[in-house]
């Protein structure tokens, strides 16, 4: 399993996802461009010593991402199917977008599976890095990676 973040526009956000990242195991995939170098102060402070243990790939283009993920799930608050309802795989690749607009239209008719986070009906939308967490833990739980005892 691994997180695919498209065109991240805040530093400290992908910062805090690459924290993430390292604490559950997992690669980042960084689909270009990003808003921001990857040498910014505020994501080194962000992300400590974790961004540099971090194991991240980065991808030019979608489509580039799209021929190399087994499968992709996107995260989004247009999805029908709940996050706690989808049956994830271990090798699924969890897709999420800008901050400040999520994907094009084309990258959410090119995903064939695509959930939201349940959140209280007046509220827009989470954190990235928030719901990075909650999608990663949850996937991870469901696929049984993750148990009582820590990661397998």
């Amino acid at each position: 399993m691994d997180v695919a973040l498209y065109q991240p526009e805040i530093p400290q956000n992908t910062a805090a996802i690459l924290r993430t990242a390292v604490c559950f195991g997992v690669d980042v995939r960084v689909i270009g461009p990003a808003s921001f170098d990857a040498s910014d102060r505020g994501m080194r402070r962000a992300g400590l010593d974790y961004a540099a243990r971090a194991r991240v790939k980065l991808h030019a283009t979608f489509e580039e991402l799209e021929v190399r993920a087994h499968r992709l799930v996107l995260f989004t608050t247009h999805a029908a199917d709940p996050l706690h309802t989808f049956a994830f795989e271990p090798t699924d690749t969890l897709l999420f977008g800008r901050e400040s607009a999520g994907v094009p239209d084309v990258i959410h008719a090119a995903c064939a599976h695509r959930v939201r986070i349940p959140m209280c009906p007046d509220a827009r939308s989470l954190n990235l890095a928030s719901a990075v967490a909650i999608g990663l833990f949850h996937a991870l739980s469901a696929t049984k990676m993750i148990d009582e005892k820590g990661l397998r």
